[in-house]
């Protein structure tokens, strides 16, 4: 049984958890899955099949810019035939695509796409009008072609059957995971400061954090707030707040491993990746109290509305007070994510789309 896999609209460093999750699904399918593979990478990303048979398709034009992206996109959409040629179609018994957008069009073989969240259906006003209309159009008829349509959690799951009225039965949850081997306690004392791993995007919510956080200073002023991820660079930052950029990977562990807490005050997610591998590596976690981060978290987080600087101090507050009770739930409720289990559940879509 011949499965593809295109990860052709994977642009390493800019896509985020979306990138974590493609590349940890080939990682475990290499390990534990039953099936044959091919998965086809974009020029610029050779190495995201992970352990994976791979083939790099230069028909379609992978470009690591917005303006560059979208030209590619529409090239694909337009003119499909060429990649088609290189997908080999005919030969493969089902096709996913992880990464939200089914490209190129197609009907046959019969195929499953990974819609991650619908964020523009709840903030419709944290994009452009040209993004919005992209989203829009291109998730609608991806989500028309697909046989089975994936997504991350149950919240997301009941937002795509209600935003795009697709049948119940078409749409399957599979959550995400947390990689076991690296993210682990280390059990060294924590550090007095706070975390939070997130590009500057309007739905982190960011600027709600530096409230709280000059809020919870004023009992611990010795307490820093550590950022990562991209676009805080060019952004003025309270005192007490320093960005980091992007890390690697050991560095990200590192920070888990050593932070006091992880605050995450987003206002909207489909899953909650940050929250579980700090949960992994025995980090108290206070969150926002948002269906899909109580899906993830279950009772090992501190929840607060994410919307009050106020409750989100608070709730920093008290994590930072109690630490040991939401460290020990936190590493208990993270060990029921695997990435073995969520390969297995990949593999039994695939055998299902092949039947």
């Amino acid at each position: 049984m011949a499965i593809g896999i295109s990860l052709l609209t994977l642009v390493p460093g800019v896509v985020g958890g979306s990138e974590r999750y493609a590349r940890e699904l080939c990682r475990a399918l290499a390990r534990v899955g039953e099936l044959e593979y091919r998965v086809y990478v974009p020029a610029i990303a050779r190495d995201a099949a992970d352990g994976l048979p791979s083939r790099t398709v230069t028909a379609y034009r992978a470009a690591r810019s917005l303006p560059g992206r979208a030209a590619a996109m529409s090239l694909a959409a337009v003119y499909p035939r060429p990649l088609r040629r290189q997908l080999e179609l005919d030969s493969l018994d089902a096709i996913h695509f992880p990464l939200s957008v089914m490209l190129p069009p197609l009907r046959r073989p019969p195929a499953a796409t990974t819609v991650l969240d619908l964020q523009h259906e709840f903030y419709p006003e944290f994009f452009s009008a040209a993004e919005l209309r992209y989203r829009r159009v291109v998730y609608g008829w991806t989500v028309r072609r697909s046989e089975l349509v994936l997504t991350i959690s149950e919240h997301a799951r009941e937002t795509l059957i209600e935003r795009l009225d697709l049948e119940p039965d078409r749409v399957r949850a599979i959550h995400l995971a947390v990689d076991h081997e690296r993210f682990r306690p280390s059990y060294e004392p924590r550090s007095r400061f706070v975390l939070y791993p997130a590009n500057r995007w309007p739905h982190k919510n960011h600027e709600r954090l530096f409230e709280a956080f000059a809020l919870v200073r004023l009992e611990h002023p010795g307490l820093r707030l550590v950022l990562t991820g991209q676009g805080h660079r060019d952004q003025r930052l309270p005192q007490g707040v320093e960005e980091r950029g992007r890390v690697s990977n050991g560095e990200l562990t590192r920070l888990y491993q050593t932070a006091a807490a992880l605050v995450f005050p987003s206002l909207y997610e489909g899953f909650g990746q940050p929250p579980l591998e700090a949960m992994a590596c025995g980090c108290p976690v206070a969150a926002s109290d948002i269906e899909p981060l109580r899906e993830v978290c279950g009772d090992a987080a501190r929840y607060f509305d994410p919307t009050s600087a106020e409750a989100m101090a608070q709730a920093l507050l008290d994590v930072l007070a109690r630490p040991e009770g939401y460290s020990e739930r936190g590493i208990r409720q993270a060990r029921g994510f695997t990435w073995d289990e969520c390969a297995r559940r990949h593999d039994a879509v695939y055998r299902e789309l092949s039947s």
